[in-house]
């Protein structure tokens, strides 16, 4: 995803695949329970109660489906985003099949349109995966939303097979995920190959990844009942929700909102110092 070719060609990619996650959950429903359930069991202990959590690639909702279910009452508040808008609208019609509620929005995980440590929990599902080579801005980027704790599921290269780190390697999979962390002001509470995979020759690890401050006092507390301060992919100025579009008056810039979804990639911005 670094260059605009790659981008557009990933793009294309995801919304050819529209619905097709959907239907891989449907056909085996008991794995995706089974990873849903193992993921969530990670992120319980760093996630306060009434907290916030924030699943960036969130594709088709499948996941982020599972661990709502799984935390219940646990996450007063969720989000999730995909670069795909196809995939988004497939998401929210999946949440409402399931009688669940979370708020998506297309993104780009290289420029999360959210502001410094405004979610409890930022987690990923193999959404970091496919972009080896920009590892350190990933990681950042995630670490950066994140108010108490980062946790990524995603390929561990350097604990996997030879085989397996060949087939990574072919693919540009991301390598070196805890040695990009350890140079952040954090703590790493966990970093292991998962125990339930959906392929062995690309194994699943968790590298959970807190902040510097993660049990002080001021941090045990959520603050998702506060109001989500959006923040503008290309300025970082603040975004304001309107009925139809967010827009930073600071910046003069507008994002739309088409059928119900918020348009947040940089790409999608619109200059114009005429809206208030």
């Amino acid at each position: 995803m670094g260059g605009g070719n790659q981008r557009i060609a990933t793009l294309v990619a995801y919304d050819l695949q529209s619905g097709t996650y959907v239907e891989g959950v449907r056909q085996n429903p008991e794995f995706n329970k089974t990873w849903c359930k193992q993921l969530a069991d990670l992120i319980d202990p760093v996630l306060p109660d009434n907290g916030s959590i924030l699943e960036v690639g969130v594709g088709e909702a499948t996941t982020l489906s599972g661990v709502l279910s799984e935390l219940g009452d646990k996450v007063k508040r969720s989000y999730g985003f995909d670069i795909s808008w196809s995939r988004i609208k497939v998401a929210n019609d999946y949440l409402i099949e399931k009688s669940q509620k979370s708020e998506l929005f297309v993104g780009d995980i290289f420029h999360i349109p959210l502001a410094d440590n405004s979610i409890d929990v930022v987690y990923s599902s193999h959404s970091l995966e496919p972009n080896g080579g920009h590892e350190e801005q990933l990681i950042a980027e995630c670490f950066r939303v994140a108010r108490k704790s980062v946790v990524l599921i995603e390929p561990i290269y350097e604990l996997a097979s030879k085989e397996a780190q060949a087939r990574m390697r072919q693919h540009g999979y991301v390598r070196g995920l805890r040695d990009v962390a350890i140079k952040l002001d954090c703590t790493i509470q966990d970093y292991r190959l998962l125990k339930y995979v959906s392929n062995p020759l690309n194994p699943s690890g968790v590298l959970i990844i807190n902040k510097l401050d993660f049990g002080s006092s001021n941090n045990r507390q959520s603050n998702s009942t506060k109001e989500l301060p959006w923040q503008c992919p290309l300025t970082g100025s603040i975004l304001v929700k309107k009925d139809e579009y967010f827009y930073s008056e600071d910046a003069g810039i507008a994002y739309p909102i088409f059928q119900g979804v918020p348009l947040l990639r940089a790409e999608h911005a619109i200059i114009s110092s005429l809206l208030r």
